[in-house]
């Protein structure tokens, strides 16, 4: 995985010394490979101000010695809770994730706590840290999106007519591991005709038919790190409403694209496309938020949502993708995956926007 844990370890305990606590307990694995590079499936992470101490079993103590060397590695075996219980501070605070701990666990951990220790809700630290990019980071987004590129191109040279949006979707999973991707981000969505008018529109075994627009909405993770991108073609030539309703899209999402830089609040970036469509008069069929950030999961912080209070920072990476679904008619999405810069948003989704045209 791309990135540095020594300097993620250390804001993380500026943080935790902010927070008045002792130490930190991360047990989602997301969280635990962002500031440890372990990627295994069982792994929980205690860092305190001075020393982080990763629990794993016997499957990976090897691996965890090998991703993880500024952690000291600690084999639970038969009580692994009880096993880093015994490295944690006899006293002070413990800070969880009260965001993701499950309650079973949160009380087994209270039972294997020095008695001195108080566990306190401290959700949000290391996702607060994910938000910001540093340069190994975006350049792994970077290599994702390029794949994604690759994927529409080649689609779009193979055509969409007669194909069935199964098959395509079973597609894009070949291609994307033949162009070097690890696995995809998440389920692609290939959705023609009035079925595009569903965001999140799981693939038919009906064919594409000629006329009809196609909504694909594909990533890919590449050393770790996802991308996401949707564009929409037009299976043959599309009718003169499917053109209107795509030109009126891609101008929302241009325009929210010229909001995209540091400090400028999500709120503002969300209303930038979604003003456009009201305007138009389709603001009801735009109910989804215009944007989210994306890194080791396809979907993280920053949210360019009317409900967000924050503001972009340079090193966030967002979607922009505003759309309008017509029930029973048609749906058409454009998604773009960008980087927040000092001079403002870095496109990294580059297959064109133009409506295409396929076969």
């Amino acid at each position: 995985m791309s990135g540095a844990p020594g300097p993620r370890l250390k804001r993380l305990r500026e943080l935790i010394a902010e927070r008045e606590l002792d130490a930190l307990l991360v047990g989602n694995l997301v969280n635990v490979r962002y500031l440890s590079g372990f990627s295994g499936t069982n792994g929980v992470l205690l860092v305190d101000l001075d020393n982080a101490v990763l629990l794993t079993d016997f499957r990976y103590t090897e691996q965890a010695a090998e991703q993880a060397p500024e952690c000291e590695v600690l084999d639970g075996k038969n009580s692994p809770r009880e096993a880093l219980a015994e490295r944690m501070p006899t006293s002070g605070r413990i800070g969880f994730d009260d965001a993701d701990m499950r309650v079973q666990a949160h009380a087994a951990w209270l039972e294997a706590l020095p008695d001195g220790a108080e566990m306190v809700a401290s959700a949000g630290l290391v996702e607060c840290l994910r938000e910001v990019k540093d340069a190994d980071e975006i350049a792994a987004i970077e290599r994702a999106a390029a794949i994604t590129d690759e994927i529409y191109a080649t689609l779009a040279n193979e055509g969409l007519i007669g194909r069935r949006e199964c098959d395509l979707a079973w597609r894009i999973e070949v291609l994307a591991r033949e162009f070097g991707a690890e696995k995809l981000s998440f389920p692609p969505i290939v959705a023609a005709g009035s079925h595009g008018a569903l965001p999140h529109a799981e693939p038919r075994t009906r064919a594409v038919e000629s006329g009809e627009l196609v909504v694909l909405d594909l990533g890919v993770i590449a050393d770790g790190y996802c991308s996401d991108a949707t564009r929409t073609f037009a299976a043959g030539e599309p009718a003169a409403r499917a053109r209107e309703v795509y030109e009126l899209v891609l101008r929302a999402q241009e325009t929210a694209l010229a909001a995209v830089r540091p400090e400028q609040s999500c709120s503002a970036g969300d209303a930038a496309a979604r003003e456009v469509i009201e305007t138009a008069g389709h603001g009801e069929r735009f109910g989804h938020s215009t944007g989210h950030g994306v890194g080791l999961e396809v979907h993280e912080l920053p949210t360019l949502s009317s409900r967000s209070e924050a503001r972009l920072r340079a090193g966030n990476v967002v979607t922009v993708e505003p759309g309008i679904y017509l029930p029973g008619e048609l749906g058409v999405r454009i998604e773009d995956l960008v980087v927040v810069e000092q001079g403002g948003g870095r496109i990294l989704s580059n297959f064109t926007k133009d409506l295409t045209t396929v076969d």
